[in-house]
């Protein structure tokens, strides 16, 4: 948790955007994307009411920073979902294909139910998220992050296919299903049409179905 700044003039000005951001993420998940409001954070971060519009053009611009913030979360939260479920880390796709073809499995399994566990456990980021990736017109400011979250999924399908895993086919559109799944899942979950304290199992054996789907059989 990051801590709260000691007052106003704690900051020096290059430190204080990301000091910023830090404020509204925890704000966020406190009450969620709505009630993030820039004179808020500014309270919170101990500045004046107008400091923030010097580093953010507007709210937008600032929960687009906050967006930006969850997803590298995210990619961190995945990277250790990935070391607990094989139990031999993830420096990389060529590491991974030197592993056992349990351990590639593991790989694929434990991205798409982190995918579920991250948006269940943090449902404010994931609206956030949602409200500005999945979306008609993600925002541009999120597009590296996004590439390279998708570049790691997709790497993950080719090695996987090379290693006979998979069928083969498009990896992007293998990838496409798989996060449609992880997102309906997920909203499924959050809008109560699955029951919460079955969520993570219900889960785990959809996301089984879905790899006996599109695995070669051994």
């Amino acid at each position: 948790m990051t801590e709260r700044p000691a007052g106003r003039g704690s900051y020096h000005h290059g430190a204080l955007p990301e000091a910023l951001v830090g404020v509204a993420f925890e704000l966020l998940d406190e009450v969620g994307q709505e009630q993030v409001t820039m004179r808020e954070v500014a309270r919170r971060a101990g500045v004046s009411a107008g400091a923030p519009f010097r580093h953010f053009a507007d709210r937008r611009a600032l929960l687009t920073a906050v967006a930006d913030r969850v997803l590298a979360d995210f990619e961190a939260w995945q990277r250790a979902e990935v070391a607990a479920a094989t139990e031999t880390g993830v420096a990389g796709a060529g590491e991974r294909a030197a592993g056992s073809a349990g351990d590639r499995r593991a790989v694929l399994r434990a991205l798409g139910l982190g995918f579920v566990r991250y948006a269940v456990r943090h449902p404010h980021r994931f609206a956030l998220v949602r409200s500005r990736v999945f979306a008609p017109a993600p925002q541009p400011e999120l597009r590296e992050r996004l590439s390279g979250i998708d570049r790691a999924y997709t790497e993950v399908i080719v090695a996987d296919q090379a290693a006979g895993l998979l069928r083969p086919g498009d990896p992007e559109l293998v990838g496409f299903a798989g996060q449609a799944l992880v997102y309906g899942l997920a909203q499924m979950i959050l809008d109560g049409y699955l029951p919460a304290e079955k969520a993570e199992e219900v889960a785990a054996q959809v996301l089984d179905t879905f790899g006996r789907g599109i695995a070669n059989p051994r």
